[in-house]
């Protein structure tokens, strides 16, 4: 992966866009002063924060090709190793974060002892985003190295059919307790270990990247292994980009119309989802390829290359800090609540802003840069850490 990096900067690029989004609509200065377009949609719909996650899943799937090429793309005991243990690790990953977070949101409030904050693994959320990676990426990956790769874009096809004939007949599409996704999550996994959240006033215990969701993610990131196979088979920048921007734009289209009979959420990532978002990235990588590749204008890609060569590492980082600015306590709010270290920063200077949306956004930008300067250190370095 290093030695196509060098060849197609862009890729890495993109991947690093991803980062710094997710790390931008994850950590707002409050949740009570957004712009619009840097909210996810509330169910049925698509904003621009619905894509940061999606794309990332799209270009892990593009850098698996390269990493499986050198299986041959047999599936032998060494290979499904080297899967198993990074699915493992991807896992373990998840769940340690979240238990640092429950920790810290608990160890901290007055009537809990140190022995609850600790003991907190009936409240800890099962899946999620690593999770949503390592169980894409296990599955993606034996796929690839079982099935020949002409045969990839039928199980694609029928995954996405599969699933949303599921959907359709389950409710898939409804916020409610009928929804076939979330019964299957809530007897499987149980309400204490997945994502709460609210639509229109009615809460449900429903997780975004849930068991069922699991199946479209497979398709997700085996779209981006065929573009990787794309990319590496078609040596010239302009025929790469014909290709990205063909297949990516009928991707789109198609997604689009079919979104009038199977909404588009993310929340249930429905198969129109898959269609479009990675129609888009496909394009996006097509453009990037011709900016940087082609034309090479990389004079300003040098902050999200930061970010693209050490993507994860800097997103644990990114989500330990906010969670421990988020719980820290350094006093008390004016209506005797306790107040965390980022409330402390962000009340600071949020009164010099007329706006409270664009105050709100100047915290997220700052805790990006600061993101950023851990991984321009590891870059200067020249320290690139796997996980």
């Amino acid at each position: 992966m290093a030695t196509q990096s060098k060849r197609l900067l862009s890729l890495d690029i993109l991947r690093g866009i991803t980062i710094a989004g997710m790390l931008l609509v994850n950590n707002p200065g409050t949740w009570s002063h957004i712009y619009s377009p840097l909210e996810h949609a509330p169910w049925i719909g698509l904003t621009p924060t619905d894509l940061v996650f999606p794309f990332f899943m799209f270009v892990m799937g593009v850098s698996m090709y390269f990493s499986l090429r050198k299986f041959n793309f047999k599936l032998d005991g060494h290979s499904f190793y080297k899967i198993a243990r990074r699915t493992v690790l991807l896992f373990l990953i998840g769940w340690i974060v979240g238990w640092f977070s429950h920790f810290m949101r608990t160890v901290f409030k007055p009537d809990a002892t140190l022995f609850q904050a600790v003991n907190n693994l009936d409240q800890l959320r099962i899946l999620g985003v690593f999770p949503r990676l390592a169980l894409t990426y296990f599955f993606g990956s034996v796929i690839a190295l079982t099935c020949r790769h002409r045969f990839i874009p039928w199980v694609i096809g029928g995954i996405l059919a599969v699933y949303a004939l599921v959907l359709g007949l389950g409710h898939g599409y409804d916020w409610s307790m009928d929804n076939v996704i979330a019964r299957i999550d809530n007897a499987v996994l149980g309400a204490n270990h997945m994502y709460h959240d609210s639509v229109d006033g009615v809460e449900l215990a429903f997780d975004p990247e849930g068991i069922l969701s699991t199946l479209p993610g497979i398709a997700h990131v085996l779209i981006g292994f065929m573009m990787g196979k794309m990319i590496v088979e078609h040596k010239d920048n302009f025929e790469r980009i014909n290709r990205l921007m063909l297949v990516g734009g009928t991707l789109l289209l198609v997604g689009w119309l079919l979104s009038y009979g199977i909404p588009c959420g993310k929340k249930m990532w429905s198969s129109t989802f898959v269609l479009i978002t990675c129609g888009m990235a496909s394009s996006i990588l097509g453009l990037l390829i011709y900016v940087i590749d082609v034309k090479g204008h990389h004079g300003w890609c040098k902050f999200f290359h930061v970010f693209g060569i050490n993507p994860l590492f800097l997103y644990v980082c990114g989500t330990l800090l906010a969670v421990v600015i988020g719980t820290v306590p350094v006093g008390t709010t004016a209506a005797g609540g306790i107040k965390t270290l980022g409330m402390a920063i962000y009340g600071a200077y949020a009164s010099l802003f007329g706006d409270g949306n664009l105050a709100s956004l100047t915290y997220a930008i700052i805790f990006i840069l600061v993101n950023w300067c851990i991984g321009d250190i590891l870059h200067r370095k020249n320290i690139i850490i796997k996980i």
